[in-house]
């Protein structure tokens, strides 16, 4: 301890005090020098152990550092005491239980992403492998005009839906980083069901399926109109798709004080109770998904919602039909 180069300047300090009193102090008695004598000799020993007792607690936070870096972040090194050296350890403990934190999100986020990996991975070679077979089919020299034509045909829908999820995946990893400028616009719910409603009247009216819409032409909100219309098309092709022929889709919207409402529902077949925790988790794909569902569609309404103020829920009976309810509340001032 001696060698350390603060405890040298404290005795050079000390001692050259204590030396300077004595001998002011010899010039009053012999008496007095003694007393000054022992009371520095008393006030060097205090500071040494003092400063010993200092070291070793600095001592035992940089073992604690130590064990932190190395992933230990369970022990607690707060004492409960008054002191700048509490005060030091209460704060390190913070930044400990913080740092936890952090390494339990990339921990998770480490999981999520080698998952959705592996889901990529997974939608991407079905249809690869498929346009690989009819690739190699297309390079005989005596396939049929018709087979060609078909396999060309299968080969350009595979490829929109691989456009489609590289799409989809994209607009999902921005709202995930937060990189999306989501605007905040006066939006009529009516001009916004009409909108996302336009690709899906074929489909409905192919299905034989009616349409009702109920609601007030003043009720809007405040949001993002392209997006909040992929979000809800995405809800209403989940409702055309899951719905039998002449089935009906229903539409209604209400606005309060809170929020504004929209309601989707459609007496289709509804989604199974085991199901329904989960049908907002990408690549989830239920018992009653259909042979070319991906299971992202409804993951991305999710995301698209909660990130422009709002909340997205679902009932629903199996055989009996869905009912999804959003609700974009209204920024309180």
């Amino acid at each position: 301890m001696l060698r350390n180069r603060e405890i040298q300047l404290l005795l050079l300090i000390m001692g050259s005090i204590s030396v300077t009193a004595i001998i002011v102090s010899a010039f009053i008695s012999f008496v007095t020098a003694a007393f000054v004598c022992i009371l520095s000799i008393v006030l060097i020993v205090s500071s040494l152990l003092f400063t010993r007792w200092r070291y070793r607690e600095l001592e035992k936070l940089s073992i604690y550092l130590r064990e932190i870096s190395n992933g230990n972040d369970t022990l607690d090194v707060r004492d409960n005491q008054e002191g700048e050296l509490s005060i030091l350890k209460n704060d390190i403990y913070k930044v400990t239980l913080m740092l936890s934190e952090h390494r339990s999100l990339l921990q998770r986020d480490k999981i999520q992403l080698t998952d959705a990996i592996s889901d990529i991975s997974h939608q991407l070679k079905t249809p690869l492998t498929s346009m690989t077979v009819m690739a190699d089919l297309l390079s005989a020299p005596d396939l049929p005009p018709a087979k060609r034509t078909e396999f060309t045909h299968h080969i350009r829908i595979q490829l929109e839906r691989i456009d489609w999820l590289v799409s989809s995946l994209l607009k999902l990893s921005k709202m995930d980083a937060k990189t999306i400028p989501f605007k905040k616009d006066v939006i009529p719910i009516q001009k916004l069901i009409q909108k996302a409603l336009e690709p899906v009247m074929i489909p409905m009216d192919i299905k034989g399926q009616s349409l009702s819409i109920t609601g007030y032409d003043e009720v809007s909100f405040i949001g993002d109109f392209n997006w909040t219309v992929e979000a809800v098309l995405n809800i209403l092709k989940n409702g055309v798709e899951h719905t039998q022929e002449g089935g009906t889709i229903s539409i209604t919207f209400s606005e309060n004080v809170l929020f504004t409402e929209i309601i989707i529902a459609d007496n289709g077949q509804g989604i199974p109770k085991e199901d329904l925790p989960y049908i907002f988790k990408r690549f989830y794909k239920g018992e009653n998904a259909s042979e070319g569902s991906i299971g992202i569609g409804l993951a991305m309404a999710h995301s698209i919602i909660a990130s422009q103020n709002g909340v997205i829920d679902v009932t629903s009976d199996s055989g009996q039909g869905t009912q999804f309810r959003i609700k974009f509340y209204k920024q309180v001032v």
